[in-house]
C-alpha cells in the first residue's frame, strides 16, 4: 500500500508529520527538500486549521480545549522551518520567516501567552537602551531553562508512570504507543503544551531579532553594491565621453594639418550676396570687386544714362567729399 498523500491526512496527523520534520530540521538538520517537504504539510496543517475554526480571537488560553492547544504552534513551526530554506534570495526567505513568527507571537498574546515585559518592548517604537536589552534577554533565558526544566520533569514523570503501570500489570498487553497517550483533558498534557508554547515564544522572539539584524545587514550590503554599480556606470559613460573629445580633438588637429584654411571675405559686396544667398562662399575667386552704391533704388538699381544722374549718385556714396572752390 502506497503513502497516504496530504490531502487524506487528518489533521492530527498532519501536525505530528510537520512536527517530527521540525525537530529533526532544528536538532540534527536535514536535506533542503525535506525542510521544503515540511513546510507544505505545515501550510497544508494551517490551513485546515483556519477552515475548522479551532480559535477565535475572543477567546484566551483557557477557552482552547487540550486538544486544540498543540495547533498553536503551527506557524512557530512554520517560520523556523522557512528560515531553513537553502535559497538564493535571502532577504525574501528571512521576511517571510519574520512574518511567520510575528503571526505567532500576535496570536499568543491575544491569547495572553506572551510575558508583560516583552510585550512592552515590543510596543516600543524606539531601540531600548542596552540595560533594558539586555535584562530583557536574561529574564526570557530564565524563562527558557524553566520551561526546558518543566517539560523534562513532565517526561520523567509520565515515563515513572509509564513504568508503574507495566510492573503493575505485567499480563496485560502494552500496544506500541500507548504510554505515551494521555488523557485528553489530563492536566499534565494541558501542562505540557501550554509549557512548550511558552518555550517556542522565547525561541520565536529571540529568532526574530536575529533574522531583523540579518536583513538589516543584508539590505545595506545590498544597497552598497546598487551605489557602487550606479557610480561604476556613471564613471564608465564619463570614461567614453572622455575618450570621444580626446579623439575627436586628435582628428581634428590631423585634419587642420592638410587643410587649407578658406580666405576671408574682404568684399562686403560679395560678403552680403553670401548672407542672402545670391552667392557661395567658394565662388570668392570669381568675384569682381566693385564698391557699394547707395541711394534711391532708381540709381542703385537703374542704369545712370546721363551725367547728371552720375552726378547725382555720387553725391550719396560715403567716400563723397564736396569740394569748396
Amino acid at each position: 500500500m502506497g503513502e497516504v498523500s496530504r490531502e487524506e491526512l487528518p489533521l492530527p496527523s498532519l501536525f505530528e508529520r510537520g512536527r517530527k520534520i521540525h525537530q529533526i530540521a532544528t536538532e540534527s538538520g536535514c536535506d533542503p527538500d525535506a525542510v521544503r517537504k515540511g513546510c507544505e504539510v505545515l501550510e497544508k496543517c494551517e490551513d485546515m486549521v483556519g477552515k475548522l475554526g479551532l480559535f477565535s480571537s475572543n477567546e484566551t488560553k483557557d477557552d482552547i480545549s487540550t486538544a486544540n492547544l498543540k495547533y498553536i504552534l503551527v506557524p512557530y513551526f512554520l517560520g523556523e522551518l522557512i528560515e531553513k530554506i537553502a535559497q538564493d534570495d535571502r532577504l525574501q526567505i528571512l521576511k517571510a520567516s519574520q512574518a511567520k513568527l510575528k503571526e505567532f507571537i500576535s496570536f499568543c498574546e491575544i491569547m495572553e501567552l506572551v510575558p508583560e515585559e516583552e510585550l512592552e518592548a515590543v510596543a516600543q517604537a524606539k531601540p531600548t537602551a542596552f540595560t533594558d536589552q539586555r535584562a530583557r534577554k536574561i529574564a526570557r533565558f530564565k524563562r527558557q531553562r524553566a520551561a526546558e526544566s518543566k517539560l523534562q520533569e513532565i517526561k520523567e514523570r509520565k515515563e515513572r508512570r509509564g513504568r508503574s503501570t507495566r510492573a503493575a500489570a505485567p499480563s496485560a498487553p502494552v500496544e506500541a504507543g500507548e504510554e505515551d497517550v494521555l488523557d485528553d483533558d489530563g492536566e499534565e498534557e494541558r501542562e505540557a503544551w501550554l509549557t512548550t508554547i511558552s518555550l517556542a515564544v522565547c525561541k520565536a522572539l529571540d529568532l526574530l531579532e536575529m533574522l531583523k539584524k540579518e536583513e538589516d545587514m543584508l539590505s545595506a550590503v545590498k544597497e552598497r553594491q546598487l551605489k557602487g554599480g550606479e557610480e561604476e556606470f556613471s564613471e564608465v559613460v564619463l570614461d567614453e565621453r572622455s575618450k570621444k573629445a580626446e579623439s575627436w580633438h586628435r582628428d581634428a588637429a590631423i585634419r587642420a594639418q592638410y587643410t587649407k584654411p578658406a580666405q576671408p571675405i574682404t568684399c562686403a559686396t560679395f560678403a552680403q550676396d553670401v548672407l542672402e544667398g545670391r552667392a557661395k562662399v567658394s565662388q570668392a575667386h570669381e568675384h569682381k570687386h566693385q564698391p557699394m552704391i547707395f541711394g534711391p533704388a532708381s540709381l542703385v538699381g537703374g542704369g545712370l544714362t546721363s551725367e547728371r544722374e552720375r552726378m547725382a549718385a555720387q553725391v550719396f556714396q560715403p567716400m563723397h567729399r564736396n569740394v569748396l572752390w
